[in-house]
């Protein structure tokens, strides 16, 4: 099970959205032209796309079953959200 501390601990949860902004910011010129969504594993490093969230997630939680990451809308990336893999 995920640690839940991410979403309620507000000084964690800021550190990870700024890892992963970072991250995205460092993918920019990767995911030109891409559509849909991103999903970035902010330790790693790694991330996934899909055409929907839903297509992101199964990507992602292949080989992150369970974990937190960041989703973010590739054409706007200030759409994003700190979410567990399902």
């Amino acid at each position: 099970m995920a640690d839940i501390s991410l979403w309620n601990n507000k000084s964690v949860r800021a550190d990870f959205e700024t890892r992963a902004k970072k991250r995205l910011k460092e993918l920019s010129s990767e995911t030109v032209g891409l559509a849909g969504v991103i999903a970035i594993e902010p330790d790693s490093g790694d991330f996934f796309t899909g055409q929907t969230l839903g297509k992101a997630n199964d990507a992602a939680y292949v080989k992150y079953p369970d974990r937190w990451l960041y989703f973010a809308r590739l054409d706007n990336p200030e759409e994003a959200i700190a979410l567990i893999t399902w």
